[in-house]
């Protein structure tokens, strides 16, 4: 799908959305005690805070009682698959970011779900990913990386995320701009991040939320973002596509599912709440300043057909070259 009508779906989920006139009704006993937000990775990442700023907000809109409950491991499958397995209840939630939704089940990992034991209910939001640099090496922007490569095959390094869409679009920008770097595999975005900042890797791509304060000071220096414009974050630094580079406009994001078969009066109520609390302006600034997020807060059905777009482009790169969940 091309990437005007992939943004043309994606605002208009979110327009139906924030234009949805009132909280719907759900079923009168629900919910049955404490909620439960379960986040497939550890406090300290980006979808973290994205859950407990709903959390919060929810919980003061509604006074539920809502527990958010960290279950990292193996890229964020294992969380995933306590979501999914969990009863059909409304009690139990996903707070989940792309990487295992995308990746895993492509990519030879032994899942311990599938795709159809999870309901998409909201895409919650979308923030480009960022290539930076230590301010030693001499690139001011991506092109110049690329420059490089081209004339040391192999030879500069990048950190990248495993499973992650960092991997993938390294690997597709290389395979359609005719360079060869050397990339360095993280299980985290931390230490990504310190072996930058050390001088062991030549650059990294990677999400924006670790990286932007170490640009504010001048620790690393941004030479592109992965998204359609140029972000709010980094209004100085250009795009891919601005430095006349092919590839696909590519952003990290937060979506939120429930165990399949959750009573869709359940799904619409905790849709709109979520909206509600996406939209209050003690938490949406703060996504945008702290992880460069762009608030969809789309529909379920919206969010259904996103995550069947990006399964479907990421899908056929990974199996064109032979990437798998290790």
């Amino acid at each position: 799908m091309p990437i005007v009508h992939r943004r043309s779906l994606l605002l208009a989920g979110a327009a139906a959305t924030l234009a949805a006139p009132a909280i719907v009704h759900a079923q009168p006993d629900w919910p049955k005690g404490p909620l439960r937000f379960v986040v497939p990775f550890p406090p300290g990442g980006s979808t973290d805070p994205v859950a407990r700023h709903i959390q919060n907000k929810v919980m003061e809109n509604t006074g539920w009682q809502i527990v958010v409950d960290n279950k990292p491991g193996a890229a964020g499958a294992v969380g995933a698959a306590i979501a999914a397995k969990a009863p059909p209840d409304g009690q139990t939630w996903l707070v989940a970011f792309d990487s295992h939704i995308l990746i895993a089940p492509f990519a030879g990992a032994n899942m311990p779900y599938k795709d159809s034991d999870l309901l998409a209910v909201m895409l919650v939001g979308r923030a480009p990913l960022a290539i930076a640099c230590h301010p030693d090496r001499p690139y001011k922007t991506f092109a110049d990386a690329i420059a490089d490569a081209r004339q040391r095959p192999g030879k500069p390094s990048v950190g990248v995320l495993t499973a992650s869409q960092a991997l993938l679009l390294i690997t597709h920008l290389q395979k359609e701009n005719g360079f060869e770097v050397n990339t360095i595999f993280y299980k985290g975005g931390a230490p990504t991040v310190q072996d930058l900042l050390a001088g062991v890797t030549d650059m990294a791509l990677t999400t924006l939320a670790p990286l932007d304060p170490h640009f504010r000071s001048g620790k690393l220096r941004a030479l592109a973002t992965t998204g359609e414009a140029r972000s709010p974050l980094l209004p100085e630094t250009p795009t891919l596509a601005e430095q006349g580079i092919k590839g696909y406009a590519t952003y990290s994001w937060w979506g939120i599912y429930a165990p399949a078969g959750t009573p869709r009066p359940i799904v619409e109520r905790m849709n709109a709440e979520i909206a509600r609390a996406l939209r209050s302006p003690d938490v949406a600034p703060k996504l945008e300043t702290q992880i460069g997020m762009e608030i969809l807060a789309s529909s379920p059905e919206t969010f259904a057909q996103f995550q069947a777009v990006e399964q479907e482009r990421w899908g056929r790169i990974i199996r064109d070259n032979g990437i798998k969940a290790e």
